[in-house]
């Protein structure tokens, strides 16, 4: 299966021939993207949408033979790993990178900033950030490094990893055959993705305003 929609990656990051081009490792290769896109920033660039949702396509169209109910659990846990990788090493490395006395751009007040915003809208940030490409790679490490409770992320975490997976795995299996939807992925996920920006910034503005009020910077 070939779709306009993917043109805009390069030919070796096209879902369709990730999953075409390994065989019998397709599920494995799938995992392994997902787990390397939310929890490792050098994963930032990878299409975790698309490729779920394609994903859910070949399932549906017996391209890619694993029972769905089965797969999305597979996915989730991969996805949930990778978090949890993620958090781990932002807890380590982060608050070292960030109190750097040569930093310029990666400075401690951006650390304290990050725990404060973490503390008071951290759940809906981690289940959010998961429906935004890059940001659900890079809301993971700054979780970790702004020490954010590890009970109530793990949970959170889990919540949003399931309903990620699960909602774009699920659009790919019932909506990916109507040819509207299969030529226009890349269109569909750009306005998907502006709405959740939209309304996962909203915390953010009011932090802000909270602060200019308050006199800080």
């Amino acid at each position: 299966m070939t779709t306009s929609s993917m043109a805009i990656l390069p030919g070796w990051l096209d879902p369709s021939h990730l999953i075409q081009s390994t065989g019998s490792w397709a599920v494995v290769v799938v995992m392994a993207i997902l787990f390397a896109e939310c929890g490792l920033l050098i994963g930032f660039f990878l299409p975790g949408d698309t490729l779920l949702f394609i994903a859910g396509l070949f399932v549906a169209e017996g391209s890619l033979r694993i029972n769905l109910v089965l797969f999305i659990a597979l996915l989730w846990v991969a996805a949930f790993a990778g978090n949890m990788v993620g958090y781990a090493i932002g807890y380590k490395v982060g608050p070292a990178v960030f109190r750097r006395p040569d930093a310029k751009f990666l400075k401690p007040e951006y650390i304290e900033r990050s725990q404060a915003f973490f503390d008071r809208y951290g759940k809906v940030t981690v289940v959010l950030a998961r429906f935004v490409p890059v940001v659900r790679t890079v809301a993971t490490v700054m979780a970790g490094a702004s020490r954010m409770n590890v009970r109530i992320y793990t949970v959170y975490s889990a919540i949003g990893g399931l309903l990620w997976v699960a909602a774009v795995t699920l659009a790919g299996y019932f909506l990916g055959q109507i040819d509207f939807v299969k030529n226009n992925v890349d269109v569909i996920f750009v306005a998907a993705v502006v709405i959740v920006v939209l309304v996962s910034a909203v915390p953010a503005l009011l932090h802000m305003a909270q602060r200019r009020r308050a006199g800080r910077p």
